[in-house]
């Protein structure tokens, strides 16, 4: 062997060790997911962009590891102990409350990040918002609470609306307190109101041939990570049932829904990528406030209200964020 090429050899096994400690300093993320990657392409482009601002780009110095729940709440368990027995450095969770509350059975030492739809403090998982405790922090996004808004919208959309259908999922854990806030608001604003339950798709059908047997004037589809994965699949349905119906994304007015009014998921992404680089900076999660966003969306889209046969008001339609012509 020549000399030079003996020196290279020796150069290269020298190196190896500190490459080797190079790639085991990488900060892994085991990010939990309620939903599934189709419908969170955008969602996670905001999450990354949230890594960014911290710093981190997935692949160059922080390494990401995917599970998918996709609609199936009773998978997530698994798949949180499975992650927690990865060198995760930080838990990410995402589409509400069934993926947080798997990670936080999974493990009481790894930081975790969350979003979530209601109150974590009253769900148990923060002492307050302030300071949180333990090792949990995250986003509070609302969804579960805005029920009685969405409610109030589609009332002066179908004013003459006597009965609203109330779509749930039974499996999601805020859905007791879901329905009471969309019985109070039905019963201020005159309305009588028509559960219906659907935590697969075979139930979905169902629901909505219940409709066909007994319309409603309205439906209103609670906010759940369920009906995320099946966002097209609830779309298709309303207009072929011709029901006028209100939802908590943006995403689903594009996809065709006749109106959403919610939170922008995308910024909250973005505000979950954040908390995460500065957790993987060293900043802990019990000290880490509560986050609450601050900036909503109302959405109508005028094509679907046409082909419903319904005016909408000039003074709603000034009010929306967004018309979709």
């Amino acid at each position: 062997m020549r000399r030079r090429e003996f020196i290279a050899l020796l150069a290269c096994y020298s190196l190896a060790p500190v490459m080797g400690q190079a790639q085991q300093a990488m900060p892994l993320i085991g990010l939990l997911s309620s939903r599934s990657p189709a419908d969170s392409e955008q969602s996670l482009q905001s999450f990354r962009e949230g890594l960014r601002q911290s710093g981190y780009v997935e692949g160059q110095n922080v390494a990401i590891e995917y599970r998918w729940g996709e609609g199936r709440y009773d998978r997530l368990p698994a798949m949180a102990v499975e992650l927690a027995k990865r060198p995760v450095s930080l838990f990410v969770t995402v589409g509400g409350e069934p993926a947080a509350l798997a990670a936080r059975a999974a493990t009481s030492s790894i930081p975790i990040v969350f979003a979530i739809g209601s109150d974590p403090v009253k769900l148990g998982i923060a002492e307050s918002y302030n300071r949180p405790g333990g090792n949990m922090t995250g986003i509070n996004i609302l969804t579960a609470t805005l029920e009685a808004k969405r409610l109030g919208l589609l009332h002066e959309l179908v004013p003459q609306a006597q009965t609203l259908g109330f779509l749930l999922n039974p499996a999601f854990a805020p859905a007791g307190s879901q329905l009471a806030d969309a019985q109070s608001a039905a019963a201020a604003i005159g309305f009588q109101v028509r559960v219906l339950q659907a935590s697969n798709d075979r139930e979905l059908d169902s629901a909505f041939e219940a409709l066909a047997q007994q319309p409603v004037g309205a439906l209103a589809v609670a906010a759940d990570p369920f009906f995320d994965t099946r966002r097209e699949k609830l779309v298709n349905l309303a207009a072929r049932h011709r029901v006028p119906a209100a939802y908590h994304f943006r995403e689903y007015a594009q996809a065709g829904g006749l109106m959403s009014y919610g939170i922008d998921p995308l910024d909250t992404y973005r505000e979950v990528g954040v908390y995460a680089g500065r957790v993987l900076q060293g900043a802990k999660p019990a000290e880490l406030p509560l986050l609450q966003p601050t900036k909503f969306q109302f959405v109508i889209n005028l094509k679907t209200a046409r082909a419903l046969g319904l005016e909408v008001p000039p003074a709603l339609s000034a009010r929306a964020d967004e018309v979709i012509e």
